[in-house]
């Protein structure tokens, strides 16, 4: 099997200029896939759809550079260190067609686009001010109907199989068979694309992988590409490997709040940045990284 093993620029040169439609991993500030994002930005992919379950500081950033024309997702943050401003200011200001849905209904609009379904029933959406906002806005993604089974009322939820996937995570092979090392919740997400894109810490031999099988969760079939890159959540986490940045991510938090400052962040260290790689030199290089390495007992 030829190598599916691309540079970061080779793989986001795949996207279309404009009008992709992408999904992306990550939690909040975990596995976040950013180093992806810095390199969208740079070579500005242009009116995304981004489809994502728990949005966190690459997705702010992406809407921050105004790249962003429609989210649909069920909120998001940096954690403990503040809101995504970018984010919510579009949503004030009528920039983005934003679609906020519950966290398990995102997961569900994935899990049927990985299985090839047009749509899932569920409750879960029942009775909210969430479901009355998105049948306002006639939300094509969203139908109340009753069952033919069983007469109650259903959500019925349009499966999401956006262009592109995007993940992070600890372990890949040139096959493209992933590992992702502790709790997960985006394999549904991967598994929904036309093209899942994956980045990691570390492309590992294939005899590995055969040794550790169970491992797998991510088997290569599903797979376009993989890029090898070290610290390619950072500042967010990633188990095992590093614990979050907490001075960067405070840096962006207050960094965010205003644009001109937001602008300033985003020309510095994405923009003014020709790669990742030149990004975590310019942030402090190792010295910085080892101070946040995992511990190997804990993860963390």
């Amino acid at each position: 099997m030829e190598s599916k093993v691309k540079s970061l620029r080779e793989i986001v040169a795949e996207i279309p200029d404009e009008g992709a439609h992408i999904a992306l991993g990550g939690f909040a500030i975990t596995r976040n896939p950013v180093a992806f994002v810095f390199e969208l930005i740079r070579q500005n992919k242009r009116d995304l759809t981004v489809s994502q379950i728990v949005a966190g500081l690459e997705t702010d950033l992406l809407v921050g550079a105004g790249l962003v024309k429609k989210i649909q997702y069920s909120g998001g943050s940096l954690d403990r260190f503040g809101r995504l401003e970018r984010i919510n200011e579009a949503i004030n200001k009528g920039l983005i067609d934003a679609r906020e849905y519950s966290g398990t209904s995102m997961a569900l609009r994935f899990l049927a686009g990985s299985m090839g379904i047009p749509f899932i029933p569920a409750k879960y959406l029942l009775g909210t001010d969430m479901l009355n906002a998105l049948l306002e806005k006639k939300d094509d993604a969203i139908r109340v109907e009753r069952s033919p089974f069983d007469g109650e009322r259903y959500v019925y939820l349009r499966a999401l199989q956006p262009d592109f996937a995007v993940i992070h995570a600890q372990y890949a092979d040139e096959k493209g068979n992933v590992i992702i090392e502790g709790p997960y919740w985006d394999v549904e997400t991967a598994k929904s694309a036309k093209k899942l894109f994956v980045t990691v810490e570390k492309v590992v031999s294939t005899e590995f992988i055969k040794r550790n099988p169970e491992k797998v969760v991510i088997p290569s079939l599903y797979v376009s590409a993989v890029a090898e890159v070290p610290f390619g959540a950072f500042p967010c986490s990633v188990y095992r490997f590093y614990d979050y940045d907490k001075d960067m991510l405070k840096e962006y938090a207050e960094a965010s709040k205003d644009e001109s400052k937001f602008k300033e962040f985003l020309q510095d260290y994405v923009l003014g940045t020709k790669d990742f790689e030149e990004f975590l030199e310019k942030v402090g290089g190792i010295r910085r990284l080892n101070k946040i390495k995992a511990d190997p007992v804990y993860g963390y």
